[in-house]
């Protein structure tokens, strides 16, 4: 019995050591959390923190960019690998990023199977990957944006099954689960397109979120959008246009918005030759509206440009000094991902022929070559260079 009573002991005291460590990681795990939280930026206005940024912190860092002439990418993803390859990147750069999701990559990460009947998957897929962004974006140090991407009038129920968690969201916590939606209404009538924007805007505005329209239409295909048959004179907005959409969505009440005018930009990459970008079209507009307020400021509307993925650097600097203030990419990330995993296989690839047998002997394993994070991590690493090279060519280099 003595014995037996000094071993309880003795599993005692482990098990209290046990809790107390586990307690103690538990505690460090809070702190540096909350060391994160507290962090600040020397650059950045006062209001910009680490992790995802809404409402008033959204619009100061956006007013930022443009007053300081630097754009923020906007990178499509699919996944939890293309989210972190995002972050890591805007780490090493030193600035901004904007996470961005579309209807088909929010498809995607709910899972191919996943019954997708009035876009539950798409809706259910997209919340999942803004929440995973949610806890993890703190730990990058860096501001992130949540924004999903071109949403078509047929795609409306996706819109407001996520507007529905960033009210929910909103209820909860006082902020919006995202930063930022876009409407693309492009393709009808104008008036159809400002009316069912600002309607929107104004549930909107509610819960801080900040609404990207789009004006005239982006070529080319991207994610099931399809515009590579478009007449090409719908790939130039007009300053009339707007005009016109700036002063009906400015009288909403705490609406902000950003505007995706159409100066050419295409979808995907394209020889040289074969797109025709316009930035001066933005430079017009925003002479054009700043005579209509009557105001001091030369850039009154931020403007966002899509169809980044091979654009000279000419265009996109003569575009950033017109106001825009971030730049789509996802062709030349997906690549980028694409030809890390690639050159990661070309590299192993007398180990990835079958699970035992390699160089080194016909009995040696090759589980740590084609376990599926080796593969990936090469892709996250390739896109997060290309990311950083993006950030140079959008000055968003050490802007913190």
């Amino acid at each position: 019995f003595l014995a037996l009573g000094a071993a309880g002991a003795v599993g005692a005291v482990a098990t209290a050591l046990k809790t107390s460590r586990h307690a103690v990681s538990r505690t460090r795990v809070v702190r540096q959390a909350a060391a994160v939280a507290e962090k600040t930026f020397t650059k950045m206005p006062a209001s910009v923190k680490p992790g995802v940024v809404t409402g008033r912190a959204l619009v100061d860092l956006l007013d930022y960019a443009k007053e300081k002439g630097f754009a923020i990418p906007g990178v499509n993803i699919v996944g939890t690998n293309s989210i972190n390859a995002c972050m890591e990147a805007a780490a090493k750069a030193g600035g901004p990023i904007m996470v961005t999701f579309s209807k088909g990559g929010g498809q995607f990460i709910a899972g191919k199977a996943a019954d997708n009947t009035d876009d539950a998957a798409s809706i259910a897929g997209t919340v999942a990957g803004a929440l995973h962004v949610r806890q993890v974006a703190k730990l990058y140090g860096v501001p992130v944006i949540l924004h999903t991407d071109h949403c078509q009038k047929a795609w409306l129920p996706w819109f407001d099954g996520l507007l529905e968690a960033s009210e929910e969201h909103f209820q909860k916590h006082g902020e919006p689960l995202f930063s930022s939606h876009m409407l693309d209404l492009s393709e009808e009538p104008l008036e159809e397109n400002i009316a069912i924007c600002k309607k929107y805007l104004e549930r909107m505005a509610k819960i801080n979120l900040l609404l990207e329209m789009e004006l005239g239409i982006t070529g080319g295909e991207e994610d099931g959008v399809d515009n590579s048959d478009v007449d090409s004179s719908r790939l130039y907005t007009q300053p009339e246009e707007v005009w016109q959409v700036y002063e009906a969505l400015s009288s909403v009440p705490n609406g902000n918005f950003t505007v995706a005018a159409a100066f050419g930009n295409v979808h995907g990459v394209y020889a040289p030759g074969n797109v025709s970008l316009k930035p001066e079209i933005l430079h017009n507009t925003q002479k054009y509206i700043k005579e209509k307020l009557g105001c001091e400021s030369d850039k009154p509307v931020k403007f966002v440009f899509h169809g980044g993925s091979g654009s000279s650097q000419e265009d996109i600097q003569y575009a950033i000094k017109a106001g825009v203030i971030k730049m789509n990419i996802d062709t030349d990330t997906q690549w980028a991902f694409w030809d890390g995993m690639n050159q990661y296989q070309k590299k192993n690839v007398d180990y990835l022929q079958a699970q035992i047998g390699n160089p080194e002997g016909p009995e040696k394993p090759n589980k740590k070559y084609y376990d599926p994070r080796m593969a990936m991590r090469a892709g996250e690493e390739s896109m997060a260079a290309r990311l950083v090279k993006a950030m140079e060519d959008l000055n968003c280099v050490d802007v913190l």
